[in-house]
């Protein structure tokens, strides 16, 4: 899966979770994705108590935190 093709399973709409960013079509925060590795859990087991995610959804996360680290992420919520 293209780097591209991560971002896109990343959704901001002010529908969906008050606009914060999620798994397109979860409500599923990118954040709570993020606080789980940060505290140590693998992709396994975030998956194990996320079942409808996947490996790519996690990667998705940790670039979506990279584009927001390079302060790239409007360009991601504006489409392009």
């Amino acid at each position: 899966m293209t780097y591209e093709e991560l971002l896109n399973r990343v959704s901001v709409d002010p529908r969906i979770c008050a606009g914060k960013p999620c798994i397109r079509g979860t409500r599923i925060y990118i954040a709570i994705i993020l606080d789980a590795l940060a505290e140590g859990l693998t992709p396994d087991q975030i998956i194990d108590h996320y079942p409808q995610l996947t490996l790519d959804d996690i990667h998705a996360a940790l670039a979506y935190a990279a584009e927001l680290s390079r302060e790239n992420v409007w360009k991601i919520a504006a489409g392009s």
